[in-house]
């Protein structure tokens, strides 16, 4: 060997031990016998393997049960002479750590027989990945993760079903919550409603104080995304009962729900700048999921006529109303559903009032309510009955009242409901926000 060709081989030699000493993930040379021949300075922090130890590669392992998986993919790769073999498994190091690693074993002929195993830390990138779901939606995560376009600016137009939900009062509610119960009461009903909305497919786009904004259909398609909306919502405004019950046992107030849900085509895709972006859904799809939304009281869902159509012959629907959005040029159908079959087969839970006796009724000055301006002109009525919960009442008033009109009534500093129907000749209100004194009528 003249010295130019010993001085390339040993610049190559160098380059290659500077390459195996710096690099992120660790490389471990094993005999045919799985006899641990070279490590590099990854492989020895990964596994906890020192410079001097020796022995098989699953012998320098601790063996403990969260490791059991690792140490057979050892055993049965080197035993079989497996080329190609790859596992994602869990490795506990000695200070109780648990890591998840990925690790790849190729085998080869050459020099007798060795196998070269490639191990990569993936722990941190799945911390990551993890708090990445936690302030997204799983789907919006998984394409913004593992698609090239996921992180890209833009959006395209596809059907999709949008479903909003809001609780009835809570604004003023909160009022009177210290922080520490608000953010309690608010975690446990989201994390309650977000459990049933990942069983749908639905994907979470953003909470909107105590509303909840999803999509089905997107990111990922869905063909029955209309169905999974409706059986989504009947299923959340059920569990309701068990989020209530709970609230109960700790001293919290009740909460009510209202949902909306529309189908249409609508524009989604990653919104915003360089520096911040989002993914979300807009247009006139949107805008009507949100309207129809705003016609409920606690524990109703209203679809549009797109929905219903969208879904078919299975639907439960009562009490059509045609409204006529801010902006639209023609009037929408929304009605009230009550259950869907098919699939799903499901029924919202049906409430029943009881109510109390109130022996002397109260006058009161009833005020219209119009896009959240209330009217300066109110009329005289009458509060005749108050359910046990506080949540509705019976109102006599000589002034008609349309269905599903809001009202305000002069009761503390002002108490909210909603016109639900009218029996004989009293009309039941569904109440929206009450005041302090409305507690004691």
């Amino acid at each position: 060997m003249n010295d130019k060709t010993e001085f390339k081989t040993n610049s190559m030699n160098k380059l290659v031990q500077f390459s195996f000493d710096h690099m992120a993930d660790g490389v471990c040379i094993t005999d045919w016998r799985g006899w641990v021949m070279f490590s590099n300075p990854a492989a020895r922090e990964i596994l906890e393997i020192g410079e001097k130890k020796n022995g098989r590669i699953w012998e320098m392992i601790p063996f403990v049960a969260a490791n059991d998986e690792l140490i057979q993919l050892f055993i049965d790769a080197i035993s079989n002479k497996q080329s190609g073999r790859r596992g994602r498994v869990q490795f506990q190091n000695t200070k109780g750590e648990m890591l998840q690693l990925l690790v790849h074993l190729t085998y080869s002929e050459e020099a007798g027989g060795m196998f070269v195993i490639v191990i990569t830390d993936l722990t941190r990138l799945e911390e990551v990945s993890s708090a990445f779901e936690r302030y997204t939606s799983p789907e919006i995560a998984d394409m913004v993760l593992s698609t090239p376009e996921g992180a890209r600016r833009g959006g395209n137009v596809r059907e999709v079903s949008i479903l909003m939900s809001d609780l009835r009062g809570f604004t003023s509610m909160s009022a009177h919550m210290s922080p520490d119960t608000l953010v309690d009461v608010l975690n446990h009903y989201f994390e309650e409603m977000v459990h049933v909305i990942y069983q749908y497919r639905g994907t979470v786009i953003e909470f909107v104080g105590d509303g909840i904004f999803v999509v089905f259909g997107a990111p990922k398609d869905d063909p029955d995304h209309a169905v999974h909306a409706a059986a989504c919502a009947i299923d959340m405004e059920n569990v309701m009962e068990d989020v209530n019950r709970w609230n109960i046992e700790r001293g919290y107030p009740e909460l009510r729900m209202g949902i909306g849900i529309n189908t249409g085509d609508t524009v989604v895709g990653n919104i915003g700048s360089r520096d911040k972006m989002k993914y979300g859904c807009m247009g006139n799809t949107v805008n009507l999921a949100g309207r129809a939304e705003s016609y409920t009281i606690g524990g109703q869902i209203y679809i549009t006529e797109y929905t219903a159509k969208a879904i078919g012959e299975q639907l439960e629907i009562s009490g059509w109303r045609t409204i006529l959005p801010k902006g639209a040029d023609h009037p929408v159908r929304i009605g009230v559903l009550n259950g869907i079959g098919g699939k799903y087969r499901k029924r919202r839970n049906q409430e029943n009032i009881a109510w109390a006796d109130v022996p002397n009724p109260r006058r009161v000055n009833v005020y219209p309510v119009n896009q959240k301006d209330v009217s300066r002109e109110g009329y005289p009525a009458v509060i005749t009955g108050i359910s046990l919960d506080r949540q509705y009442c019976r109102l006599r008033s000589e002034t008609g009242l349309e269905e599903m009109q809001d009202i305000m009534m002069d009761v503390g500093d002002g108490s909210y409901g909603k016109v639900i129907r009218k029996e004989e000749d009293e009309y039941i209100i569904a109440m929206t926000s009450i005041s302090e004194e409305w507690h004691v009528l």
